[in-house]
């Protein structure tokens, strides 16, 4: 089903919050003040690998209009953080391990006090050998940048039996490689800050943007010493996060200045500032070895994923596991051996980014099989055919899984694209057109082995509103939206009936993250778990007012209604239903395997992309004209949420193909700004994006819509490049796509006689 207004039209609804982020009206929380507020600054480390030998701050406290400034002596708790492995120091006190490493903070009455006071503070550093190669640092003899040591994680996956080298010897043909990805920003509108305000009860509020206020709250408090009840986090508008606002950023030197002074802390972050202390996607250096037969029967796949972490962990480890994992695609390989590895440097620190992951090894896995198809003489779709998986079929670490026709369904409607029967040609010689495909699986939610919990709230509130209470946070995905639609999907009413509350632990029960394409599923399944018992207590009490049987009520636009009338009036408003507090919760987890390794997946989306580019042979310079997207994702809620996400998903995977690199070189950016660091504009995208989706889902599957936040974003990359591939005659086997290697990988002339 193509999605545009016809053939979604009741659902095609204006964002409720659109208006005031297209007239910039809406305050994001970057943009709050409070009277008496101070501005804070971190001062960070200019090695990248050092021992702190001092560190002096009298000077900066000197300065006319400094309020405090601190060091790792003033963390009166827990001077660490990390969502899942906490060990990066708040503030550094004996070493910093990269350049972004913070090692004391000040708060002023204005930003360039502050940042005056900064040049002053005095820090003898002793430098130590910079590691800033993945490979080097597991090198015997290279210093340790942890006690445990330079390897953060390791992943082994292996399924058949025997011996690799056997089952690569029965192959008839077998494609080797190494490819390369970048270190990606995450360039969100909207820089790490916030606002800190110390309240007269003692209390902290903090409004600053994250993708997880709850986990935010535990890990402040851990900071602080205080109780996590002492705190409120409110986290929502952000402007952008896309996984950079996962981890905890400015917020542990905001609430620390602010219980200090007791004054109003406002942070945030220059764009040069969040280049250096953001995290970033990982770069991966993944070989791999995969092995046909002669009909094109996958035989064997051997993987190898080198991952630069950087500096600290974050969700480092996760994101191996989901690599590793989505290393086999969408195919039934029986002789598969995958080997992980992701190790510490110098550099930046790498974290949770849209895809997590999956950009990078699908990017291969999906290379490999343009590659063996070219070998074969056979096409390259057709070899996907051959090779997919089945509806029964274990999930790709043997675990079992939802069964979806998902895979087969997207190769299928794919296969019908436009794209495919256009072949023209521009009249240029220089210029030529080339059309390539990719198709992925992607899981959503945690994974086996996670916490993954959730939860919401259904209330009738006195003035007349349904209102619903999540622990999400809205950053551009269109959760409002979504969540209105559901509402009115669940009780026929409309959206002036509707109140939602998300993103402010003092009003929200914890819902988990907003991150792994979970928030819809688990706000879907949220209310599916809520509807009867807040139904039965509403019609109950409404029963009870207007005298009406409750099996003679239903819910509808304005109140409540007897069933069979036609005049389309309530006949109790809800207002005048909310005599008595109506009120339902429930708590339950994202739906995991039953078994399996940890970090195994059990709801899977699928996913092709079809693209038509056109590569000038004079410059190298590749230009993305057309794609078509056909994704197999469940019941779409939100069409124009739905388009949104696979369309900026889309424009974010063309950055990673073709432009985004954030260049490091021993441990330092070379990159500050967007005038060097090149994210794609409305010139660089395609001139059409055509969507589709499949929404239908096999009878008794009970889970319900899956996200798309991430699964639009995961394919591109190898449909661009194997579209490269057939308008130049070049295998790109390094992301971004290199111009100068395209000018040099074809002799003009002669690839003019090639390719014709």
């Amino acid at each position: 089903m193509l999605l545009n207004r016809e053939t979604h039209a009741k659902k095609w609804i204006i964002r409720p919050d659109g208006k005031e982020k297209v007239t910039g009206e809406l305050q994001y929380l970057t943009d709050l003040t409070a009277p008496g507020m101070l501005y804070g600054k971190v001062l960070r480390s200019s090695h990248a690998h050092a021992w702190i030998l001092s560190i002096d701050t009298s000077k900066a406290k000197q300065v006319p209009g400094v309020r405090t400034v601190i060091t790792a002596d003033d963390v009166p708790g827990l001077n660490l953080f990390g969502i899942a492995f906490p060990h990066q120091p708040v503030l550094c006190k004996e070493r910093v391990r990269y350049v972004g490493d913070a090692v004391a903070a000040v708060a002023a009455d204005t930003v360039e006090i502050a940042e005056y006071a900064l040049s002053l503070i005095e820090v003898v550093y002793e430098p130590l050998p910079i590691v800033d190669d993945p490979e080097t640092a597991l090198e015997a003899g290279t210093m340790l940048l942890h006690p445990e040591g330079n390897l953060l994680h390791q992943t082994r996956l292996t399924l058949g039996d025997g011996d690799m080298q056997e089952a690569f010897n029965t192959c008839t043909h077998i494609v080797e490689e190494t490819y390369y990805t970048p270190r990606q920003m995450h360039t969100y509108m909207e820089t790490e800050g916030g606002l800190f305000i110390p309240e007269a009860d003692g209390r902290l509020t903090v409004y600053s943007p994250t993708q997880h206020g709850y986990k935010d709250r535990f890990q402040l408090a851990r900071i602080l010493g205080i109780a996590e009840e002492q705190i409120r986090v409110v986290s929502s508008p952000i402007g952008g996060s896309f996984g950079g606002k996962d981890e905890l950023n400015v917020q542990p030197f905001g609430a620390l200045m602010a219980r200090i002074t007791g004054l109003p802390i406002k942070m945030h972050n220059t764009r040069r500032e969040s280049v250096v202390a953001g995290i970033k996607r990982h770069p991966m250096r993944i070989r791999m070895k995969t092995g046909c037969d002669r009909a094109g029967r996958l035989i064997a796949h051997q993987v190898s994923i080198l991952a630069d972490t950087g500096a600290y962990a974050t969700l480092g480890c996760e994101v191996l596991n989901f690599a590793t994992e989505h290393a086999i695609g969408p195919y039934t390989i029986p002789h598969v051996a995958v080997e992980g590895k992701s190790v510490y440097t110098n550099n930046g620190v790498s974290g949770e980014f849209r895809g997590f992951g999956g950009n990078q090894v699908i990017f291969a896995v999906e290379s490999q099989i343009e590659r063996l198809a070219e070998r074969l003489g056979l096409d390259a779709w057709e070899l996907r055919r051959l090779n997919l998986r089945s509806l029964d079929d274990p999930g790709p670490m043997g675990q079992p899984i939802v069964a979806t026709e998902g895979a087969s369904q997207v190769w299928a409607r794919a296969r019908e694209s436009r794209l495919w029967q256009h072949r023209a040609q521009p009249e240029e010689p220089w210029l030529r057109r080339g059309v390539g495909a990719a198709l992925v699986m992607h899981g959503a939610g945690l994974g086996l082995g996670i916490p993954d919990h959730s939860g919401g709230r259904l209330e009738l509130t006195p003035d007349g509103k349904i209102q619903a209470s999540f622990g999400f946070e809205e950053f551009g995905q269109g959760l409002y939206a979504a969540l209105t639609l559901m509402l009115q999907d669940c009780f026929g009413c409309a959206a002036d009936d509707i109140r939602i509350v998300i993103g402010d632990t003092d009003r929200v029960p914890s819902s988990g993250s907003s991150t792994a394409s979970r928030a819809t599923t688990m706000m879907w399944r949220a209310l599916q778990r809520l509807k009867p018992a807040f139904l039965q207590k509403l019609l109950a009490q409404a029963s009870e007012i207007s005298g009406i049987p409750a099996e003679e009520l239903v819910t509808g636009v304005g109140g409540l209604h007897r069933k069979g009338d036609a005049s389309g009036q309530p006949v109790l408003t809800y207002r005048a239903a909310a005599v008595e507090p109506i009120v339902a919760h429930t708590e339950f987890h994202y739906p995991t395997t039953p078994e399996g390794k940890v970090g195994a997946h059990y709801l899977y989306s699928y996913a092709a992309a079809v693209v038509e580019v056109e590569v000038n042979l004079l410059t190298g310079r590749v230009k993305v004209l057309h794609t078509d997207h056909v994704i197999a994702a469940g019941p779409v809620i939100n069409p124009m949420g739905f388009l949104g996400q696979i369309e900026g998903g889309s424009g974010m995977a063309l950055g990673f193909t073709l432009t985004e690199d954030a260049v490091m070189k021993e441990g330092r950016y070379l990159r500050h700004n967007l005038d060097t660091y090149l994210v794609p504009t409305f010139t660089d995208s395609p001139l059409s994006i055509q969507v589709e989706a499949i929404e239908e889902l096999p009878e008794g599957d009970t889970f319900g819509p899956r996200g798309v936040g991430e699964i639009g974003s995961v394919g591109l990359a190898p449909a661009i490049t194997a579209a490269v591939r057939r308008a130049s005659g070049v295998w790109v086997n390094a992301l971004p796509i290199s111009p100068e290697d395209i000018v040099q990988s074809i002799d003009w002339l002669e690839g003019v006689e090639a390719i014709d």
